[in-house]
């Protein structure tokens, strides 16, 4: 880091500094600090011991935060119950979830690790990036290639205000549409982000689903919408029973899977076991639309549908 020589002898700025590294995850180092900022061993050891009375005067509603010494690495670390940094766990969990869901465009995953990487020490994040740097060097974007950060904050914001949206939709055999849709959520599953909502001169009771990626002309209307709360949308509950975002009637389907019981339950979180016998289940689940046959027919002599 460089640091102007205005600052190297400003003790306002060394203890923002070091904080700030602690605060990061970082493991400070009495002997590169007082190097750094030109002062003495005793200094930087002041320094510690202000930001701890710092800490105890201003935190003491917490339950654990304070700044600990490690014998093994010679250095001091800072321990916080609730985090305001992400961790370096955290950090390539996040990573490797977003390279493996392609959800975005190369532009935008981009903007989105780097920004996730911001918040780790300057030493760890050069680990963190050589973790990730084969997923990261050959990411492949979403065929559509489009932008979406900018279409996701406008579409939650309609639903977040109850506004009716009106937006021309391209199918997948390239029909184009206009819509004017109830918009009520916005989920992510198998590569693209969703909207789901009912249709605004439309009795159905279950909803429509909307690829955000083929909307085009996306307007919030000053028309509202009102769900009553007894009828108010669950995504969560919508989401357990939907399979590759095919909409339609709610439907229960039984059927026989000889697999492993724990990719059944995992990709049918409202599935129900009936029965077992000689290692195949009988199993029953509710399931909005058709997708779920998409999936039981991809699983070939391990599944047998029964109703």
């Amino acid at each position: 880091m460089d640091l102007s020589l205005n600052y190297r002898g400003d003790k306002g700025f060394r203890l923002l500094n070091i904080y700030e590294r602690l605060n990061r995850g970082e493991t400070i180092y009495k002997s590169d600090l007082a190097n750094e900022f030109g002062v003495s061993l005793k200094t930087i050891q002041r320094d510690i011991d202000d930001l701890r009375t710092y800490l105890i005067e201003t935190h003491f509603e917490e339950i654990e935060v304070s700044i600990r010494y490690d014998k093994s690495k010679n250095g001091y670390y800072l321990i916080r119950d609730n985090r305001e940094y992400l961790t370096n766990e955290e950090i390539v969990s996040l990573c490797k979830i977003l390279l493996e869901s392609r959800a975005f465009n190369k532009k935008e995953l981009s903007l989105l690790i780097e920004k996730i990487l911001a918040q780790s020490a300057p030493n760890d994040k050069k680990i963190i990036r050589e973790i990730i740097a084969s997923e990261y060097l050959n990411y492949v974007s979403p065929k559509h290639n489009k932008p979406l950060f900018r279409e996701i904050w406008h579409i939650s914001q309609a639903i977040f205000s109850k506004h009716i949206i009106t937006f021309t939709y391209e199918r997948q055999d390239k029909k184009i549409s206009g819509k004017v849709i109830k918009p009520v959520a916005l989920l992510f599953s198998e590569f693209y982000f969703y909207l789901i909502g009912f249709s605004s001169g439309d009795s159905t009771d279950y909803p429509f689903i909307f690829r955000i990626d083929r909307m085009r002309n996306i307007t919030v209307t000053n028309k509202t919408f009102d769900i009553p709360y007894k009828d108010r949308f669950q995504d969560g509950e919508f989401r357990k029973r939907v399979q590759f975002m095919y909409a339609g009637p709610l439907k229960t389907v039984r059927f026989e899977y000889s697999g492993v019981l724990e990719a059944i339950l995992d990709r049918l979180p409202t599935a129900e076991i009936l029965q077992e016998k000689d290692g195949t289940y009988t199993i029953s689940a509710e399931t909005y639309g058709d997708g779920i046959y998409m999936w039981l027919r991809s699983q070939g002599d391990l599944v047998k549908i029964l109703s």
